[in-house]
């Protein structure tokens, strides 16, 4: 499975802008997908502006995602502030895929930082859900930024048959260390690939890190071959991975945590001294 990472730095406010940057930069034959960060449509820090930019179903630029999608042949995973379905006038902070046939699916993120700059819980709903998606014939297991720290919500998707798990994410530099540490985590202790895109660029002070990259399921990183395009600004890149997701029953059975989950050895004994 080819993937093209889209480490970039989204206009604030202009979601226009931003559907004219995945169209120049998702081409045919390019990749099966192509992964943007988290709330890339919109920007990161656009306030109560947020919930009149949210997608909705019905939106022309959900249609042009759509068109993007089925003209390059490419799937399409970017972060975006869409409209909840569940309950009127509340927004999702969500990761969406949009196939280049078919309905599109949406993931929405479930933990909401709101300490130091984040205020994501002031103009986002959260969910307590996770399911695979299809993304270009697999099965993806979908989590955006902080979620990857709770390794409950990689583990729920790895149970339900996750075959690889890809993160948008829009952290900032200060956190690079700590996502370089946990990620290569999620990846062993689920026995797939996980699939990291972080946005770069500043926005209201915050300056965002980057780092993103591949890793199999045995924690490795995966080379990323990069992709030469105009008007690149300074830290952002495009750079496509391979993955081989056949290896992932291949090495599950070697490194057997999610059958053990299930079956615990049945020869365990407690000893409780009186």
């Amino acid at each position: 499975m080819r993937l093209l990472l889209g480490q970039l730095a989204p206009r604030r406010g202009d979601p226009e802008a931003n559907l004219r940057r995945i169209a120049e930069v998702v081409r045919p034959g390019l990749a099966d997908a192509a992964v943007f960060p988290e709330l890339f449509l919109t920007g990161y820090r656009v306030g109560d502006r947020v919930h009149e930019l949210a997608l909705r179903p019905d939106d022309r630029r959900m249609a042009e995602l759509r068109s993007i999608a089925h003209r390059s042949a490419t799937s399409l995973v970017l972060g975006a502030a869409i409209s909840s379905t569940d309950r009127p006038g509340e927004t999702w902070n969500a990761a969406l895929i949009v196939p280049p046939e078919g309905a599109p699916s949406v993931q929405v993120k479930r933990f909401l930082p709101t300490y130091g700059p984040f205020e994501e819980g002031v103009h986002f709903s959260p969910t307590d859900r996770s399911a695979p998606l299809p993304l270009a014939g697999h099965r993806a297991g979908v989590m955006i930024c902080y979620d990857s720290f709770f390794p409950e919500v990689g583990r729920e998707l790895a149970r339900a048959g996750a075959e690889l798990l890809v993160i948008v994410s829009a952290s900032p530099v200060t956190s690079r260390a700590l996502f370089e540490k946990v990620l290569p985590a999620r990846a062993v202790e689920n026995g797939c690939p996980v699939v990291y895109v972080n946005r770069v660029g500043v926005e209201d002070g915050i300056v965002f890190g980057g780092g993103s990259g591949a890793w199999d399921p045995r924690g490795e990183a995966v080379a990323s071959a990069p992709i030469e395009t105009k008007g690149l600004a300074d830290e952002e890149t495009l750079g496509v991975v391979d993955l081989d997701l056949s290896d992932v029953p291949r090495w599950r059975p070697f490194r057997p945590v999610l059958r053990d989950l299930d079956s615990p050895p049945s020869n365990a004994t407690t000893r409780v001294d009186p």
